[in-house]
C-alpha cells in the first residue's frame, strides 16, 4: 500500500514537472524566434529588438489564447521578483560595464541633470496631472501613494529605439546623453519608487517632499558606494592573485558573480541594486577588465551584452503576451472610452513633463559649458527635441514598477489595480511601437546630413587636445608664491569651466595613482569595453 502511494506521489510530481516544462520550452522557441527575426531585420532601421519582440509576443498570445479558447494569452506569470532578482541585473550591470566612460563622465553634469532632476520634475507633473485629470475622464479610487507611484512608474524611459538610429562616431554628445539619461533615469525611478514606498500618506505635511529627498539621496548615495566598493575590490583582488595564471574561467566567475554579489547585497540591506550593479559595471570596465587575460576580455563583453539582451528580449515578449491578457481587461469593468481617456491623458503628462525639464535643463548646461558651447558641447534646439522624443518612450522598468505597486506576486482580483496594469502595458506598446516607428524619420528630418569623416576626425582632435592641454597643479618643487599662482589660476578656471576643470583633475587623479593600484598596466593598442 506504502508503494502504491509512492508510486502515485512519483507520477503527481512527474505530470507537475512536465506541465511546467511546456510553457516554459514554448516561451524558449520564441525567444528563439526573436532572435532569428531580429537578425533577419536588422538592417531595417524603422524596427528594432523591443519592436520585434513585442509583435512577436502580441501574436503568440493570440495563439494561446485561441488554443486556450479565450482563457489565457500567457504561458507564464508575471512576477516582480523574477524580474528585479533575475532580469535587471544583467540588464543594468551591462549598461554600466559597456558605457562609454570619456563621454559619459564628460557630460556628467548634463546627464544627472537630465537623469536625477528631470525625474524629479518628471513625477511631479505626471502624479499632479493625474491627480486631476482622472477624476475627469470618469476613473477614481486610487489612493495617494498609487499617485505618486504612477508617477514614478511612466517617468522611467526606455531610449533603446533612438540608441538604434544614432550614431557614436557622428553625434557622441546626442548619443552619449540619451545613454546616459537612460540608465540614470531608470535606476533614479527606481530608487524614488522606493523612497515613496516608506510614505505614510495617512500623515502627510509640507515636510514629506523634504523627506522623500532625504530617503532618495540617503539610497543613491549609499548604494552608488557599495557599488563603487564592489568594483575596486574585485579589480584589487584579480589584480592581487592573478587568477590568470592558472584558469581564465575563474576570472569570468569572479566577475559575474562579484557584480551579482553586489546587487543582493543591495537589496539585503534595503538600498538600490540597480545604482550598486550599475556603478559596479562602470568601476569593473574601469578597472577590474584591465586586470584579467585577454581571452577573459572578449568572453566577459560579449556574456555580459548576451545576458542583457536575453533579459530585454524576454521581457519585451511577455509584454507583448500580457497585453491580451483577458482577464484583466475583464476585471478592469471600464469601457472602452474610460480606457483610451486614462491612456490618452498619461501619454499627454509624459509628453509635458518631458518637455518641461529637457528644454530648460538643456539650456542650463548650455550656459555651464559656455566656454567650450562653440566647439560641439553645446546642446543645439534639434539636439533638444531628439532628447525629448528619446525620453517619451516606455520600457521593462514601467511595466516592472506597476506590477509591484498594483499586483501581489503578477495576480490583482482589484479592478482598479487591473485597470492600471492594462493601462501600463497599453502606453508601453503604444509609446514602444508607434513612437519607435517614427524615430527614424524624425531624426533623418533632423539631422538630414551626418557628420563627414574630416569632421569626426577634427573632432576627435579637438578632444585630444582637450585631454592634453596642462592644467595647473600644485607642485612642492615650486616656490609658494608659484602655487598660490597656479590655485589662483585653478579656481579661475572652474569658476570658468566648472564641469571639465572637474573631470579634468579627475582624469590626472586616476591616472597618477588609481590606476597604478587598482589595475594593471595598459598597452596603446587596449581599449576598454567602453
Amino acid at each position: 500500500m506504502e508503494m502504491l502511494q509512492g508510486v502515485m506521489e512519483f507520477q503527481k510530481n512527474l505530470a507537475k514537472d512536465h506541465a511546467q516544462v511546456v510553457p516554459i520550452s514554448v516561451f524558449v522557441a520564441v525567444l528563439c524566434l526573436c532572435v532569428v527575426v531580429g537578425h533577419l531585420l536588422e538592417e531595417n532601421r524603422w524596427v528594432n529588438e523591443s519592436i520585434t519582440a513585442i509583435i512577436l509576443g502580441c501574436l503568440a498570445g493570440g495563439v494561446i489564447l485561441a488554443v486556450s479558447k479565450g482563457n489565457s494569452s500567457h504561458i507564464l506569470t508575471f512576477n516582480e521578483e523574477l524580474f528585479f532578482i533575475y532580469l535587471l541585473p544583467p540588464i543594468i550591470f551591462n549598461a554600466g560595464f559597456q558605457v562609454k566612460k570619456k563621454q559619459f563622465f564628460q557630460n556628467f553634469l548634463t546627464i544627472m541633470l537630465f537623469g536625477v532632476v528631470g525625474v524629479f520634475i518628471s513625477a511631479s507633473i505626471i502624479t499632479s496631472g493625474s491627480w486631476w485629470l482622472f477624476p475627469k475622464v470618469g476613473f477614481a479610487g486610487l489612493n495617494a501613494r498609487d499617485y505618486l507611484a504612477i508617477g514614478t512608474i511612466f517617468s522611467s524611459t526606455d531610449t533603446v529605439c533612438t540608441l538604434q538610429v544614432l550614431h557614436q562616431d557622428e553625434t557622441p554628445l546626442l548619443y552619449s546623453l540619451v545613454f546616459g539619461e537612460g540608465v540614470v533615469n531608470d535606476a533614479t525611478s527606481v530608487v524614488l519608487f522606493n523612497a515613496i514606498q516608506k510614505i505614510d500618506v495617512t500623515r502627510l505635511s509640507a515636510l514629506t517632499p523634504l523627506n522623500v529627498i532625504r530617503d532618495f539621496l540617503y539610497l543613491f548615495l549609499t548604494s552608488t558606494a557599495l557599488g563603487i566598493t564592489s568594483g575596486l575590490l574585485t579589480a584589487l583582488v584579480l589584480k592581487t592573485l592573478c587568477f590568470g595564471r592558472h584558469s581564465t574561467i575563474r576570472e569570468i566567475t569572479l566577475m559575474v558573480l562579484m557584480a551579482y554579489l553586489s546587487y543582493m547585497l543591495a537589496e539585503l540591506f534595503e538600498l538600490s541594486g540597480i545604482l550598486t550593479v550599475f556603478f559596479c559595471g562602470i568601476l569593473m570596465s574601469h578597472y577590474a577588465w584591465h586586470n584579467v587575460t585577454y581571452s577573459a576580455r572578449i568572453t566577459t563583453r560579449h556574456v555580459f551584452a548576451m545576458m542583457s539582451f536575453i533579459a530585454e528580449t524576454f521581457i519585451f515578449l511577455y509584454v507583448g503576451m500580457d497585453a491580451l491578457d483577458i482577464e484583466k481587461w475583464k476585471m478592469s469593468k471600464l469601457n472602452m472610452g474610460t480606457s483610451l481617456g486614462i491612456c490618452s491623458t498619461l501619454i499627454l503628462l509624459i509628453s509635458v513633463a518631458r518637455a518641461a525639464f529637457v528644454f530648460p535643463l538643456s539650456a542650463f548646461s548650455n550656459y555651464m559649458n559656455r566656454a567650450h558651447s562653440e566647439r560641439g558641447s553645446k546642446i543645439t534646439f534639434k539636439h533638444m527635441i531628439i532628447i525629448w522624443w528619446a525620453g517619451l518612450m516606455r520600457g521593462a522598468v514601467s511595466i516592472a514598477l506597476a506590477f509591484e505597486q498594483f499586483t501581489f506576486y503578477g495576480v490583482t482580483s482589484d479592478p482598479i489595480n487591473a485597470t492600471m496594469i492594462t493601462t501600463t502595458i497599453i502606453v508601453v506598446l503604444f509609446s514602444t511601437v508607434v513612437f519607435g516607428l517614427l524615430t527614424t524619420p524624425l531624426i533623418n528630418y533632423l539631422l538630414p546630413h551626418p557628420t563627414t569623416a574630416n569632421d569626426i576626425i577634427r573632432e576627435r582632435r579637438y578632444d585630444d587636445a582637450r585631454e592634453d592641454m596642462t592644467l595647473p597643479l600644485l607642485s612642492l618643487e615650486e616656490s609658494a608664491a608659484t602655487n598660490i599662482l597656479r590655485a589662483k589660476e585653478s579656481l579661475s578656471m572652474l569658476m570658468e569651466m566648472p564641469v571639465y576643470t572637474i573631470h579634468s583633475y579627475w582624469r590626472k587623479f586616476d591616472d597618477a595613482y588609481m590606476r597604478p593600484f587598482f589595475s594593471g598596466p595598459r598597452p596603446v593598442s587596449e581599449h576598454s569595453p567602453a
